[in-house]
């Protein structure tokens, strides 16, 4: 598994329609070529929301964060790939069983269905909340053994996992802000330059363009920015 030679952004679709949805793809793809579906619109509209993705051209983050026991996950990872995501997110503290099975299901079914196995992201610690990097490292030591693909962090901890961990894999930064944006709920957040510098692959934005006058011109000056930090 090689990272990303150039980081992406991923749009948080944190809105509460299909039809938000719906309008903030067209206005931002393909810009931004991948979206997040959430537990709030998945809940809402279950795979319409993933068909209207696709039909559209985008590739879809179905960030679920899936935490049950391992033939409940099992099966919820299999019906993913059915789905065709590019993304799928899994608690790593869930437990080796856990993971093994997702990891498991996820390649007999792409098998299966003669499909590219979506990656299969590890969830440390939110970034809601507060972490230690010990914490984190030690969660996503133990995702990666079990086979994920890679996990998501905020940048603090990201540098510590590059490197303390010397597999190749993925990071997922969530809570990207601009430079003096409001941090909102996200105790952990961090500009794009700083994302990139600490290791990041795929950048999560949401609040920030979803809430802006202009989206496409605000997407548009962040993606400036990202183009500036290219590998």
């Amino acid at each position: 598994m090689q990272r990303l030679s150039n980081p992406e952004f991923i749009l948080a679709l944190d809105v509460d329609t299909i039809e938000e949805a719906g309008i903030f793809v067209d206005k931002l793809y393909p810009k931004i070529k991948i979206f997040k579906v959430g537990s709030h619109l998945f809940t809402a509209y279950g795979p319409k929301i993933i068909e209207l993705l696709h039909a559209k051209g985008a590739e879809i983050f179905l960030d679920l964060k899936y935490f049950d026991i391992p033939n409940t996950v099992a099966n919820a990872v299999a019906a993913a790939v059915k789905l065709k995501v590019k993304i799928l997110t899994l608690h790593i503290s869930g437990g080796p069983e856990m993971l093994k099975a997702a990891v498991e299901s996820a390649a007999r079914q792409s098998e299966m269905l003669h499909i590219p196995r979506p990656l299969l992201i590890g969830v440390t610690v939110l970034t809601s909340c507060k972490a230690k990097p010990q914490e984190v490292l030690n969660l996503a030591k133990q995702g990666i053994s079990c086979g994920l693909d890679g996990v998501v962090c905020s940048v603090h901890e990201a540098v510590v996992l590059r490197r303390k961990i010397k597999n190749s894999f993925f990071i997922i930064t969530p809570g990207i802000r601009p430079v003096k944006s409001s941090k909102d709920d996200q105790k952990r957040v961090a500009t794009v330059s700083q994302a990139i510098k600490a290791g990041s692959d795929f950048l999560v934005i949401g609040r920030p363009i979803l809430k802006a006058v202009d989206p496409l011109l605000q997407a548009e000056e962040l993606l400036g920015e990202l183009s500036r930090f290219r590998r």
